[in-house]
């Protein structure tokens, strides 16, 4: 192409070019489409000839020195239906005009790394990949519904509001990423709702001004551990990775946001849901979450090695409400959250859940969450006995008023802790359990002092034993003698003032035996319910 001035038009210019470069000083759409559907579609495999063609050397003289737009307009490039041939390259260049392009074809890579953009949008093409490494622009980019056959390099790039990839279909790269943004920043929200990958996603140390959306999306990474790798993420408000409800009525292709897409879950009873699927590795390691992480019914189909891992994050509300993986691990040791809602079958079972460390204030259940199953998920979390986790549980209990139940997960504690001791101290803890229930149920105790003390009342009422010094004993009394064997310390008056012998001798002993092993247990469990108040 010969060299020509910015404000002159190139005289080897094709017929499709030249109908770009006076829509682009008009600041209107350039419309190369044929208006049939089928025959439109930038992903199919139908020939698009010289007449709806374009080279990327034009795109990029247009963006880069294009021409100053007539009097009273505003020069942009709206691009649409056109096939871009050759590697558009506007690396480390400054794009000011306004940039649309829907449905087009691009032959080869599109190279945009370190360029600077006011406001970017492709809509619906077909690219085989795009480099945008230190991107920055000071509006939106917007990729929806766009095919990259080598994956999106979005590396350090800044976003000026918003990022939008939704319905997008995204192949891995070479070395096995669909979207690498490591250090991405985005100064509003990020949509990436019905999002299909085949490859991994990662967003390690990624920022997210407002909230970050992944309803529906569909991440598979046959090739690698993880499908969505994004350590110490940081979202402000809301991280999304939920069911979406689908609205059947459809919209306008052509539009940004996507069309079609209802709230979370449908709205009305047999709508269309897209639940949030990952299959491969999650890892949310080190996040923070300002308002709240949602796994609304998510689902994950992981493998034996693979993990959905929350490690260490933080977020004032946790919901764990998606399908519980049949395989894989959930980690969620050292999270602090406020609040947890979550389902008894979200979790996975025993040895695939780990909650070392995970501290939360408040339990808000969805659906039937027993204590029965809460206990169960306890012990699924500790293959080895931990008390930090039941304490958790019972302190968040007690807080919210249900002190019985907070005594059923500190005697469930004790029990499993048992299980660890050596067999005299396991004895010991079953004469505790089965006296006292190590001091959680009192009134058990009561109920033992009240059957030993009528045994021994109804045992001496019928002997009345020799005094032991005749005339300064007092009155016999077969009650308050049963009860002074039975109560250590205490001197009732009765004890040391007669003689047993013989059988009643055994007697004896045994209710003072009985006594100070109920005694003691009963100490044992009000030191226990001292300690923890």
């Amino acid at each position: 192409m010969t060299e020509v001035r910015t404000d002159v038009q190139p005289a080897d210019l094709t017929d499709a070019e030249r109908r770009m470069w006076e829509a682009f000083r008009f600041g209107r759409v350039c419309d190369l489409s044929s208006r049939i559907p089928a025959q439109d579609d930038p992903m199919s495999d139908r020939v698009w000839g010289p007449e709806r063609t374009v080279r990327a050397d034009v795109v990029g003289l247009l963006l880069l020195h294009g021409p100053p737009p007539l009097p009273g307009r505003v020069s942009s490039l709206k691009l649409r239906g056109a096939r871009i041939t050759g590697r558009l390259d506007l690396s480390g260049g400054t794009v000011d005009p306004y940039v649309e392009l829907q449905s087009c074809r691009f032959d080869r890579e599109v190279q945009l790394s370190e360029t600077r953009f006011g406001t970017l949008r492709m809509i619906s093409c077909a690219i085989p990949r795009l480099d945008a490494a230190r991107l920055h622009t000071e509006g939106d980019l917007h990729l929806p519904r766009c095919r990259v056959a080598r994956g999106i390099r979005l590396t350090d790039a800044q976003i000026g509001t918003d990022l939008l990839i939704s319905q997008a279909v995204l192949e891995r790269d070479s070395k096995g990423k669909a979207l690498s943004a490591d250090g991405m920043s985005v100064a509003q929200d990020f949509q990436a709702e019905l999002l299909t990958t085949h490859g991994e996603v990662s967003l390690r140390g990624a920022k997210v001004g407002v909230s970050m959306s992944l309803r529906g999306a569909r991440l598979a990474n046959p090739y690698g551990r993880r499908a969505l790798n994004a350590p110490q993420l940081t979202v402000e408000r809301t991280l999304y990775l939920t069911s979406v409800a689908l609205d059947a009525t459809g919209g306008d292709p052509t539009s940004t946001p996507p069309f079609g897409l209802g709230q979370t879950p449908a709205p009305v009873r047999g709508g269309r849901v897209r639940p949030f699927e990952c299959r491969g590795g999650l890892r949310l390691d080190d996040g923070r979450f300002g308002d709240a992480v949602d796994f609304y019914g998510a689902r994950f189909v992981l493998d034996e090695d693979q993990e959905v891992s929350l490690r260490r994050i933080q977020t004032p509300e946790f919901r764990f409400v998606g399908e519980g993986p049949e395989r894989g691990r959930v980690v969620v040791s050292g999270a602090k959250v406020v609040k947890l809602v979550d389902l008894s079958t979200s979790w996975p079972g025993p040895g695939r859940l780990s909650i070392e460390g995970f501290v939360y204030e408040n339990l808000a259940p969805r659906g039937h969450f027993p204590l029965g199953r809460r206990l169960a998920w306890l012990e699924a979390a500790t293959p080895e006995y931990s008390p930090e986790p039941y304490e958790r549980l019972a302190s968040v209990l007690r807080a919210s008023g249900e002190d019985a139940d907070a005594r059923e997960v500190l005697l469930a504690k004790q029990r499993r802790r048992r299980r660890t001791l050596p067999p005299a101290a396991k004895l010991w803890g079953y004469l505790q359990d089965w006296t006292v229930a190590y001091g959680y149920r009192p009134g058990r105790a009561a109920m033992w002092m009240a059957v030993l003390w009528a045994a021994g009342a109804l045992l001496f009422s019928g002997h009345r034993p020799s005094a032991i010094k005749p005339g300064e004993s007092p009155e016999w009394n077969p009650t308050l003698f049963a009860l002074d064997l039975l109560l250590p310390v205490v001197d009732l008056g009765q004890q040391g003032f007669w003689r047993l012998t013989g059988p009643w001798q055994w007697a004896g002993s045994a209710l003072v035996m009985l006594g100070w092993i109920l005694a003691t247990t009963v100490a044992a469990g009000a030191s226990r319910l001292l300690r923890r108040g």
